[in-house]
């Protein structure tokens, strides 16, 4: 009875009786108006997806007379498949969760995927990277991208490339990059905007946040300056189309990238301007390196002229072709710029709609930081601007899809069968927004992480859905030992979790603070009425036209008391 009942709480979405409960449909859209009607999104559309094809799938029975997987199979109209091919990815599989319950089988055409929208399940697939799972689809899709880059290499590679990267974000190197980098950046991101903030014109703040991560990671990565706030970087653009490419590749029911056709044109142009900027980044700093006879002679090493992560590396000394350092850069590259610019757009759009939400952030940033630029140990006292990022996270995960292979026969949490060569998605937005997993689910509510807790992860946020008082029985019962099944976690990944979690998930959040928080002394922002601002992806929730927003000069309290002494 006892283990009955732990199970209903502690893993209620993988109770059937609570598949029942349905959450609501986030919309296409969302309206900068109180009393305007969202209205969708454009959204691109793929030559090879018409609704018929997912109908023909079904008739015909591709997965099969004998399907023991016990996992229902959704039923996808046209809207669906033109959102899921093209557009906001992430929505219609929201949508199917509501009908099918937290795993279900996507068909269409020769590809079938099992979508994932449970905790329980998440946690053993990602946990199991590596003995039952693999990357499998995203890695043939980004290929042409990220080459045999850490990011997507599977077995030894994989392991050799992560130990060799991971050093390089140590504690010595993320406190010096604070100040030299992230505060250095913001600071001109802020000078940029001093025009707009006199005349009062609208700023695209997403546009500006992309130019911001692009500087940051550009000094970071490789101490380049690409000046993106002040000149127009074709790099952006590139990142942008690279990355859209790989997503649309992900969904799209036939290979057509394997033919040459204009968008695998404009692919392979985008790549060849990311490759080569990065390559004769490496051959500058290779040669300063071989001059210097620079080598590494501690475990926290950072170069004082140039702290920067391909200095370290190179400086490792570590027998590694250009072509694979190229590509673990270029993973690097990527990766930081999207994903830091991305939740940065999102937690300003969010903190706009919430002005007691953004005026709690401002007093925090006027006490801590007293009118001068954060340090590495102000971040921590940073608690509630923290969460604020923490909970838009939550609502916009980067990215909103993950994407795994089975590697052999397994059975997944709730007896559910996948056989190797399964392609699955495990929508982190679905398990971010389920009404199953998380009270208020839709709201911003950043003090649902409890502000002297440690910072949120996959391993530390268990299921608070239960009452407290049922919660507290059956904890007490695990710690007593009269009952043992393990907490769940797993509800909260946005840097996903097990052995591929993303290795600089220290470094993204350290950058999203201080920029957020240097943003925060001097400006207030608002949204710009009346836009209507959509939702796509690249690998990361984009909007579809950008977040317009007029910014409005502050004085801290810090600043007006020195200037009234």
């Amino acid at each position: 009875m006892s283990s009955a009942l732990s199970v209903s709480v502690l893993s209620p979405i993988t109770h059937p009786r609570l598949h029942r409960r349905r959450c609501p449909a986030p919309s296409l859209s969302i309206k900068n108006s109180s009393n305007g009607k969202p209205t969708p999104s454009s959204k691109a559309t793929s030559w090879v997806s018409p609704d018929w094809l997912t109908s023909l799938t079904k008739s015909l029975g591709t997965l099969g007379p004998k399907d023991d997987s016990n996992i229902p199979a959704a039923n996808a109209k046209l809207d669906d498949v033109s959102d899921l091919l093209g557009g906001a990815l992430f929505l219609p599989l929201f949508k199917w969760m509501n009908e099918y319950g937290p795993i279900y089988r996507l068909a269409a055409g020769p590809r079938n995927f099992v979508v994932v929208s449970d905790p329980a399940i998440a946690k053993h697939v990602l946990r199991n990277y590596g003995t039952k799972y693999s990357k499998g689809l995203v890695a043939e899709v980004s290929e042409f991208l990220f080459g045999s880059g850490f990011a997507i290499a599977e077995g030894s590679l994989w392991t050799v490339r992560r130990r060799a990267v991971v050093p390089s974000l140590h504690k010595k190197y993320l406190s010096i990059i604070v100040e030299r980098v992230f505060c250095r950046c913001a600071e001109q991101m802020v000078e940029r905007l001093m025009p707009s903030l006199v005349n009062g014109s609208a700023v695209n703040m997403e546009e500006k946040f992309s130019q911001l991560t692009l500087d940051v990671i550009g000094l970071a990565l490789f101490n380049y300056e690409f000046d993106s706030l002040t000149t127009n970087s074709p790099v952006i653009d590139a990142v942008y189309n690279a990355l859209k490419e790989a997503e649309l590749r992900s969904t799209d029911l036939l290979p057509y990238w394997k033919a040459v056709i204009p968008r695998q044109i404009k692919a392979e142009k985008a790549v060849s301007i990311i490759r080569e900027t990065v390559e004769e980044l490496i051959a500058k700093c290779r040669e300063i390196v071989e001059a210097e006879g620079e080598r590494i002679n501690e475990e926290e090493y950072v170069n004082d002229a140039d702290p920067s992560i391909l200095r370290f590396l190179l400086a490792s000394r570590e027998e590694v072709s250009s072509t694979q350092l190229r590509d673990d850069l270029l993973s690097m590259l990527v990766a930081g710029h999207e994903t830091t610019g991305s939740v940065l757009t999102w937690t300003t759009y969010l903190l706009s709609k919430d002005p007691p939400s953004l005026r709690k952030a401002h007093e925090e940033v006027d006490r801590v930081l007293q009118g001068r630029l954060p340090t590495y140990e102000d971040i921590k006292n940073l608690k509630f601007l923290t969460r604020c990022i923490n909970e838009s996270m939550r609502l916009y995960p980067h990215p909103p899809v993950l994407l795994r292979r089975a590697q052999v026969d397994d059975v997944l949490p709730g007896n559910y069968k996948v056989y190797p060569g399964q392609d699955i998605m495990i929508s982190v937005y679905n398990i971010h927004r389920s009404a199953e997993v998380w009270e208020r689910a839709d709201d911003f509510f950043p003090e649902r992480f409890d502000l002297d807790s440690p910072v949120p992860n996959e391993a530390n946020t268990d299921y608070r859905h239960a009452h407290e008082l049922q919660l507290f029985l059956l904890e007490a019962l695990i710690v007593l030992q009269l009952i043992h099944l393990p907490m769940l976690y797993f509800r909260y990944i946005p840097f996903s979790g097990g052995p591929r979690k993303c290795v600089g998930d220290q470094f993204a959040l350290l950058e999203a603070i201080v920029s957020l928080a240097v943003l925060l002394q001097h400006m207030s922002f608002e949204l710009i009425p009346d836009q209507t601002i959509g939702m796509t992806t690249g690998a990361t929730i984009h909007t579809t036209n950008g977040l317009y927003m007029k910014l409005s000069q502050r004085q801290s309290a810090s600043t007006s008391a020195a200037a009234n002494p």
